[in-house]
C-alpha cells in the first residue's frame, strides 16, 4: 500500500492547482503549461509537490498545472479523460500495475523513458527498479522510489510470551493464535473487497509460499496447491485470530494504534504516524498518552516472509515512477529529468518513510541521493528523524527491500495481466467468499483461476 492517510477528496480528482511561478534569472516566462497527475493525493503531499514544481517554474518559465488523483480511481479517470482526448503530459508515483495496464493501453511515450534513463545514467538506477518497470528490453517508465510492505509486530507482546520473530507463516499463526484476546486481535490486515490494499497484502503472502500468477508458460496458475495453501492460511488466521467486518488501511492502522492488534501488515508509510509525527493519525493505545512514541519502540518489522511451500522468503512493496504519456510536450521529459535530479531530494522529502530512491546518486556523485535521504526528516505536525525513532535494524531492512521485491507477472513478463487482475479486485473478492460465504479455500482459488484467465483470453484476444 503506497499511502492511505486522510486524502485531498474522496473523488478521483482531488485538486487541479494552476502552478503560474515568476520566471528567476535569465529563463523567459513560456507559453507552455504541463498537466502532471499525481497519485500522491493527500494533502500535505499536494502542498509538497506545488512547492517543486513552483521551483521547476521559476527555473525554466514552464508552467505547471498539478491534479491529484486518488488510486483506486486512476483507472476510471483514465479511461474517460483518453476517450475526451485530455489526458495529462506525465503522471507521477504511478504503480507497477498502473504503468503496466498505460502499457497495455498504448498510452505510454516509451522512447521518453528510455531517452530520460539514458540522459541520466542507468547504472545510476536500481537494477531492480529498472527490471519491475520494463517490458523485456522496452522501459515503459522512470521508476521514482519504492516503499516496502511490512508486517509490524510488538516486540514488547512477543518477548513477554516468548514467541519468536514472524518470519514464516507458521511463526505468524502461532504468535496470531498465542496473543489473540477479548482485548487483543492476533493480527489486523485488510481483506476488503474492492481495494488494492487486500491485494498487496495476499499477494505478500502468496509469494512467500511459492504462489504465482502465472507459470514460466504463462499459464495461470492460481488454483495451484501453493495458491490453495496460501488462501487457507489467510482465512485462517482472519478467521481465528482477527477482527470482525471488512478491514482496509484506515481501520488495521487504527486497530494496532489504538494498541488491539499484536501484528499489522502496512507499508513503510506507516513509520512516521507510528511514530507520532503526524496529528490526524495519532497512536491512541493506553500507553501512548505519557508516551506518544510507545508503539514505536515496541514495535518490529519484518520485511521478507517465507511459507511451508516457498523457496525462500520473499518481500513485497511497491516500484512508483514518472511516466510520460503519448502526445506529451517536449517539456514533459525534461520535468521528469529535474525530478530525478535538482529536484529529487525534495521530492523523497515528501514523504521519506514511503519513497527509499531507486537512484542512487550520479555519475560524479554515486551516492548523492542515498545519502542525502539518510539526512531527510520524516512526519507532517512534528518532523524528526526516523533514526531518532527506530532502530537501525529497522531501517536497514525498509533501505534494503527495494532490491529484493518480487511481484506477480511482470519478472514473467505478464505485467498486463497482473495490472488487470489486481485492477478487477479478482483476489480480494475470492478472500472475500471464504470470509463472507464460507467458500473453501480450494474453490476460492478456483474462482480467482477462472476469473484470471478470462481476463487473460480478454487480453489475448
Amino acid at each position: 500500500m503506497r499511502k492511505q492517510a486522510v486524502t485531498l477528496t474522496a473523488v478521483a480528482v482531488a485538486c487541479a492547482i494552476a502552478l503560474s511561478g515568476c520566471s528567476a534569472g535569465d529563463t523567459e516566462d513560456s507559453d507552455e503549461t504541463l498537466t502532471v497527475w499525481t497519485v500522491e493525493d493527500v494533502a500535505d503531499r499536494v502542498a509538497a509537490q506545488e512547492a517543486i514544481f513552483a521551483e521547476y517554474t521559476k527555473a525554466t518559465g514552464v508552467k505547471v498545472e498539478l491534479v491529484a488523483v486518488a488510486e483506486d480511481q486512476l483507472t476510471t479517470v483514465l479511461t474517460s479523460s483518453a476517450a475526451a482526448g485530455e489526458l495529462p503530459d506525465m503522471i507521477g508515483a504511478l504503480s507497477l500495475n498502473g504503468v503496466n495496464q498505460l502499457a497495455t493501453d498504448d498510452l505510454l511515450d516509451v522512447e521518453a523513458a528510455s531517452s530520460i534513463i539514458d540522459e541520466l545514467g542507468a547504472d545510476t538506477f536500481s537494477e531492480r527498479a529498472l527490471e519491475l518497470t520494463s517490458d523485456g528490453d522496452t522501459q515503459l517508465a522512470v521508476p521514482s522510489d519504492g516503499w516496502a510492505q511490512l508486517l509490524y509486530y510488538r516486540t514488547d507482546l512477543f518477548e513477554a510470551a516468548g514467541l519468536d520473530a514472524p518470519t514464516s507463516y507458521d511463526d505468524i499463526a502461532a504468535a496470531a493464535a498465542a496473543l489473540d484476546s477479548d482485548s487483543l486481535a492476533g493480527i489486523v490486515a485488510s481483506t476488503a473487497p474492492a481495494d488494492s490494499f487486500t491485494q498487496q497484502t495476499f499477494e505478500h503472502f502468496a509469494l512467500a509460499n511459492g504462489c504465482q500468477l502465472v507459470d514460466s508458460d504463462d499459464a495461470i496458475t492460481l488454483d495451484s496447491p501453493e495458491c490453495v495453501e496460501a488462501f487457507q492460511f489467510y482465512a485462517d488466521l482472519i478467521q481465528d485470530s482477527s477482527v470482525q467486518g471488512n478491514q482496509d488501511a484506515d481501520t488495521t492502522r487504527a486497530t494496532y494504534f489504538a494498541g488491539g492488534a499484536s501484528m499489522v501488515v502496512w507499508s513503510s508509510f506507516l513509520l512516521d504516524e507510528l511514530a507520532g509525527l503526524r496529528n490526524d493519525a495519532l497512536p491512541t493505545c493506553a500507553e501512548c498518552a505519557a508516551d506518544p512514541t510507545f508503539l514505536a519502540k515496541n514495535t518490529g518489522v519484518v520485511s521478507a516472509i517465507e511459507g511451508p511451500s516457498g523457496s525462500e522468503p520473499a518481500s513485497f512493496g511497491e516500484i512508483v515512477s514518472w511516466a510520460v504519456l503519448q502526445d506529451a510536450a517536449p517539456e514533459a521529459q525534461d520535468l521528469v529529468e529535474y525530478m530525478m535530479g535538482d529536484g529529487y531530494n525534495d521530492w523523497l522529502a515528501v514523504a521519506p518513510e514511503g519513497k527509499v530512491p531507486t537512484r542512487a546518486g550520479t555519475a560524479e556523485n554515486p551516492t548523492e541521493f542515498s545519502d542525502g535521504w539518510q539526512q531527510l526528516e520524516a512526519g507532517v505536525d512534528t518532523k524528526a528523524l526516523l533514526s531518532s525513532v527506530y532502530s537501525t535494524d529497522i531501517l536497514d531492512a525498509v533501505v534494503a527491500a527495494p532490491d529484493g521485491f518480487n511481484r506477480w507477472g511482470i519478472p514473467e513478463g505478464q505485467g498486463a495481466l497482473a495490472a488487470a487482475v489486481g485492477g478487477q479486485f479478482v483476489v480480494p473478492q475470492s478472500i472475500a467468499s471464504m470470509l463472507d460465504s464460507g467458500v473453501s479455500a480450494q474453490d476460492a482459488a478456483a474462482e480467482a483461476q477462472a476469473q484470471a484467465t478470462t481476463i487473460q483470453e480478454d487480453l489475448d484476444f
